[in-house]
């Protein structure tokens, strides 16, 4: 009797499966027909950008080149460290090399761009990304010891190296940022997109940022595109670094204006702090505490603070609720 009911419940289930799928070809269509429609986007025919799992995986290489031994699969010591640092790089350079030349052909063929001879190009752009990491090695070491210095949490620059994702997604800015500056289209956006994903820290590529940067705790930082950050500056999380409200067709007409902040050297910017617009510079060795909203600029050497808010106690056993102001 049980298996009698539990076949007939399976047959009815199988033959309401089988209906609905009958109502598929007729969806297909009509997402199909759509495909006609200009208020719609597409991708037919145009160069494929294989971004979905090439992206990781080239960031993966690049940290193992710019972190040596941190991120590797295998144990590195003196007797294997030429072969698997050459091993490395001539992997992230056949990788890099053939992401740009995916979307420099995209671009040239989607758009009708003049040709930019994509391969050479490509190669070009990848062994200068390559030259310059000696560089960004010092550059990211000065990260890692500003987040060092500055946080008793971290209890080494290994810990530092190993689970911050503050320097996680500075890494992958930086590297990103000298694909922008080669004038690489969308490669640079779609990395620090992919290291937004994974921190919720938002850092534009064309953003310009100093040394020892550092990003404590992240999660809800933004840093846009035209925002110029100095030497020594700590953010902690959710700061936004950000443009003022734009009109909906602002687009073409700003599209190359400096529409985000200047943060000069030395300045702390504490969480939940909100900076605006292109006009807005924060002085050198200023504090922003939390919360503060700014749409002006502050002067050098200033601290910025919200004024200390009426906080009301409710005791439990007390028969009237009294206010307490909060100590300044």
């Amino acid at each position: 009797m049980d298996d009698f009911f539990i076949n007939s419940v399976c047959k009815t289930q199988r033959n309401s499966a089988t209906d609905y799928r009958k109502e598929l070809p007729q969806a297909i269509s009509d997402i199909l027909t759509s495909m006609d429609d200009e208020r719609c986007f597409a991708h037919i025919g145009d160069e494929p950008i294989h971004f979905s799992t090439s992206v990781k995986e080239m960031i993966d290489k690049f940290r193992q080149v710019l972190f040596p031994g941190y991120f590797s699969s295998e144990k590195i010591d003196g007797a294997n460290l030429v072969y698997n640092m050459g091993q490395a790089v001539s992997q992230l350079y056949d990788i890099l090399s053939e992401q740009i030349i995916h979307v420099l052909r995209h671009d040239c063929l989607r758009y009708g761009q003049a040709c930019s001879e994509c391969e050479s190009c490509g190669n070009e752009v990848a062994l200068k990304v390559i030259q310059a990491i000696p560089g960004l090695r010092i550059s990211l070491a000065e990260d890692i010891k500003g987040a060092y210095d500055g946080d008793p949490a971290a209890k080494s620059h290994d810990e530092v190296i190993f689970s911050y994702p503050g320097l996680f997604a500075i890494t992958v800015y930086r590297i990103a940022n000298i694909l922008f500056n080669l004038q690489v289209p969308q490669l640079p956006r779609i990395m620090t997109e992919h290291a937004h994903s994974l921190t919720g820290i938002d850092i534009h590529p064309g953003a310009k940022i100093g040394e020892r940067f550092v990003i404590d705790h992240g999660t809800g930082i933004v840093v846009g595109e035209t925002s110029i950050v100095g030497n020594n500056v700590r953010i902690y999380q959710n700061v936004t670094i950000s443009a003022l409200s734009l009109p909906p067709n602002a687009g073409e007409k700003l599209r190359d204006a400096k529409r985000h902040p200047t943060i000069e050297d030395d300045v702390i910017i504490y969480s939940g702090a909100t900076i605006l617009g292109g006009e807005t510079t924060i002085g050198a060795r200023s504090v922003v505490g939390g919360n503060v909203w700014l749409t002006s600029s502050v002067p050098p050497d200033t601290k910025v603070f919200i004024e200390s808010p009426s906080l009301i106690y409710k005791h439990q056993g007390m028969k009237k609720e009294q206010d307490h102001e909060y100590p300044a």
